[in-house]
């Protein structure tokens, strides 16, 4: 489940925006059906590994990404990246949906599918292996993986929760780096 953090501020980002997704929705009403848009969208800076997403709703499709993207910005989350991938396996949660995300040895690149490849390449992450397991639906799939890349955590961080210091942790394999 997604953990709270409190979000990042947007100004000192060169963040770039991707459309994941957008939904016609009508509402029906007395005097007929209202139309309007949905969109999902995802924002990023891949140099400082930050990530956010947000939806909009508006009569117009530009009007629904503007909003999007500002509701992203409200909703930045850092990533701890190992160099071009991932430190660790993890796994994230929402709803049904649920994204697998593996390292990856240099050269690999980004296997993932849809949604899931906005948000990895928004994050600043080039060398992954993705699989989405469950639910299909681009939202439930974006929250899972922006899930996935907030659980990451670096090596202090692991040293700090074990107890460990610097002498005790064994050293990284080169293969993985």
């Amino acid at each position: 489940m997604m953990t709270k953090k409190k979000p990042l501020d947007a100004s000192g980002y060169n963040l770039k925006e991707s459309v994941v997704s957008i939904n016609r929705v009508t509402k029906v009403v007395k005097g007929g059906k209202n139309l309007s848009f949905s969109a999902l969208v995802v924002v990023g800076d891949p140099d400082a590994a930050v990530v956010g997403f947000g939806t909009g709703k508006a009569k117009e499709v530009p009007s629904a990404i503007k909003k999007g993207i500002e509701a992203a910005k409200k909703n930045l989350h850092k990533v701890n990246l190992l160099q071009r991938t991932i430190p660790h396996q993890t796994m994230g949660v929402f709803g049904s949906g649920k994204v697998l995300l593996k390292p990856a040895p240099e050269g690999t690149g980004v296997i993932a599918g849809g949604p899931v490849r906005y948000v990895i390449e928004a994050a600043g992450v080039h060398n992954v292996l993705t699989k989405c397991l469950g639910s299909r639906n681009p939202h439930n799939v974006v929250k899972a993986t922006v899930d996935a890349l907030v659980q990451l955590r670096d090596r202090e961080a692991m040293k700090a929760m074990r107890g460990l210091h610097t002498v005790d942790m064994p050293a990284q394999p080169a293969s993985e780096a």
